[in-house]
């Protein structure tokens, strides 16, 4: 099992934009193509800034569940839409950490 940890950074101003979008339209599409988000923070440390995590088999399903997210038809005029209505990105810049959980961790049944 894998898990990726992902990290957006809003743009000026677009914070609540950006959570609305990934909450109400970009989770739903998630889900239609096999994206498995396990939870999702935002931190006090850092303004404009949400993280969530995402589960996998292995790093082949990771990259097949983005590629097709990336080429989604409904994903590419929610961003479009949502970018027109916001005079711009909702994004400012993004990252991901790539996990491998070591044998001696807690399975994911047990997170809570």
């Amino acid at each position: 099992m894998i898990y990726s940890l992902k990290t957006y950074t809003a743009t000026n101003g677009n914070y609540d934009a950006l959570v609305k979008r990934f909450s109400e339209k970009t989770l739903p599409i998630f889900k239609r193509i096999g994206i498995h988000v396990l939870y999702c923070w935002e931190s006090q440390d850092t303004p404009n800034t949400f993280y969530y995590l995402t589960q996998y088999e292995n790093e082949s399903e990771n990259e097949s569940r983005w590629n097709a997210f990336a080429k989604d038809e409904e994903w590419i005029q929610v961003k479009k839409l949502s970018e027109q209505q916001a005079g711009g990105p909702l994004l400012a810049s993004q990252s991901s950490l790539t996990f491998k959980s070591l044998p001696f961790s807690r399975t994911t049944q047990n997170l809570s």
